[in-house]
Parts: structure tokens; C-alpha cells; sequence
């Protein structure tokens, strides 16, 4: 059985949206992206998440409260710049702008969308409901 070529994955889902910025929520949303970080890995793809970049850049840059002025600034850019070097978006259940803005990015560069971990080539054996 081929393996198939490694991807740079982006996860996207929601990680502030339906939180009203509780901290502990965030963490918990961060923590859903993150379940379908492994099965990918094991798939030989390379998962990633936009907050996993982002959130250190904010903190160093100043950033103190969600939602502040570098907030905007680097959240969604940062998200927009990996997309441009990712091979797909796999889009995790659950309202978000942002998650939603990648998708739109990702269908305008012309990249896969999965919208199930399921789908995303490798996975069929590393399946999980996310």
C-alpha cells in the first residue's frame, strides 16, 4: 500500500468563537483542533494550527487581552500566510469567521478542503470524530 505524499494540513476550526473570550474555553477549543493533529501526523502528513503560530507571536509583540489592537493584527493574518504555504484546510465542525476565512482562502488557492478527517488522504484507518 503507497503512502500518500506528505501535506502541510492546516486545522481550522473555532477556537474563540462561542467562548465570549473565557480563557478556559479557548483552551478547551484549542484542545478539539488539536485531536485531529495526531492522526494526521500518523497519516504522514503535517498538521498545524494558526494559533499555534500566532499566540507566541502575539504575546511577544505585547499582546495582553483577547481581542486587542495586535490581536487583529497578527490572529488572522498569521492564518492567511500559512494557507499559503499548506497543501489542505481540514475544516473542524463548529461556527467560526475565521475557520470560515480559511476556507475561503484555501477554495481561492485552489487547495483541498476535507471537511472530515476521514477524507484526508492516509486517515481512512486513523478515524475520529472530531
Amino acid at each position: 500500500m503507497n503512502q500518500p505524499a506528505p501535506m502541510l494540513i492546516l486545522i481550522a476550526g473555532p477556537y474563540r468563537s462561542g467562548t465570549g473570550d473565557d480563557p478556559e474555553k479557548m483552551a478547551q477549543n484549542l484542545r478539539r483542533l488539536e485531536e485531529a493533529s495526531w492522526p494526521l501526523f500518523k497519516a504522514g502528513h503535517i498538521p498545524m494550527i494558526g494559533e499555534w503560530v500566532a499566540l507566541p507571536i502575539w504575546h511577544t509583540a505585547g499582546g495582553k487581552e483577547v481581542g486587542d489592537h495586535l490581536y487583529d493584527q497578527i490572529l488572522y493574518p498569521v492564518a492567511g500566510r500559512l494557507i499559503q504555504l499548506c497543501h489542505a484546510v481540514l475544516r473542524i465542525e463548529g461556527e467560526s469567521k475565521g475557520a470560515d476565512n480559511d476556507v475561503r482562502l484555501a477554495t481561492e488557492r485552489g487547495i483541498p478542503v476535507y471537511y472530515r478527517l476521514e477524507d484526508v488522504p492516509g486517515c481512512q484507518e486513523h478515524t475520529v470524530h472530531l
